[in-house]
């Protein structure tokens, strides 16, 4: 049986992560990242490795979920900030 605070993670979860993508499409699609702070990115990223090694602690799904996406997506926009400078 699914936990009610599990569901309560995933929705979380599928909200803050996708968040990211219209940042992505937009980044990608202009070429241009020259208004994205590359400090807010680096301290991102680095946070969601911290909260997906923690939900990995945790055995937490919602969070591994949500932390590997965001880092799949975040890690993106990084990188599209490095080459796009």
């Amino acid at each position: 049986m699914v936990n009610t605070y599990e569901i309560l993670g995933f929705l979380a979860a599928i909200l803050t992560t996708a968040a990211y993508v219209p940042q992505v499409y937009k980044t990608w699609k202009t070429k241009s990242a020259g208004n994205i702070s590359l400090t807010m990115y680096l301290v991102m990223v680095s946070g969601v490795i911290l909260w997906l090694v923690y939900g990995i602690y945790l055995n937490s799904i919602p969070m591994i979920f949500a932390n590997i996406i965001t880092l799949i997506l975040t890690g993106i926009i990084l990188l599209f900030k490095l080459k796009y400078k």
